[in-house]
């Protein structure tokens, strides 16, 4: 029978990269069908950015810093001008967004999950060509899973495929809900693997 206790560093490090993604998710539930729903959520996204992401922005965590400026341009855009387009197509810009960021680190060598996942290792396997390797996995697939929410997005305004609203917001809900599994059972894996040896 496995110890549960086994389970506690996966689920401190789950939730060490739910708060990364907070602003985001906080976002996709608030912002609603209403330009005034949709002021609110900006609002929120960006205050839970700099309030819970204070340490990572001084660190100089690039999916922190993506999303701060994300929800900065929003502020500026929707909140302040009442721009009637970019609310109109948020739900495709927020995951054109988020994508961009994921593909970004990689471009530059520096996928966003190494930065999470430096936290809970000694500083000595930082360099460590199989972690580095596995940070850009983890990035690899976020960022395929947010093209593919962008993708989704795009369905939706061509009618292609005639669904209702919420089987869009589902399919996003079920997007990030892999990543996160996905990054917890690789990660896990990986620890197991390394207490093994």
């Amino acid at each position: 029978m496995t110890n549960t206790k086994s389970f506690l560093p996966d689920l401190k490090e789950l939730g060490l990269l739910m708060l990364g993604f907070l602003p985001w998710m906080l976002f996709l539930f608030i912002s609603g069908h209403t330009m005034m729903s949709l002021k609110i959520a900006v609002i929120i996204s960006l205050v839970t950015t700099v309030t819970l992401g204070f340490g990572d922005l001084k660190r100089g965590f690039i999916l922190t810093w993506g999303t701060f400026v994300f929800f900065i341009v929003c502020l500026i855009t929707i909140n302040l001008l009442n721009d009637t387009w970019m609310a109109r197509q948020m739900d495709l810009l927020s995951n054109l967004g988020l994508a961009a960021i994921m593909w970004f680190t990689l471009a530059i060598g520096k996928p966003f999950a190494l930065q999470y996942a430096k936290r809970g290792m000694p500083e000595e396997k930082w360099n460590n060509p199989k972690f580095i390797r596995g940070c850009m996995l983890i990035t690899l697939v976020w960022a395929c899973l947010m093209t593919f929410a962008a993708f989704l997005s795009v369905i939706r305004r061509t009618g292609w495929v005639p669904l209702p609203g919420w089987v869009y917001f589902d399919l996003s809900l079920l997007n990030i809900a892999a990543g996160l599994v996905f990054t917890t059972v690789f990660k896990r894996r990986k620890r197991l693997q390394r207490e093994a040896a």
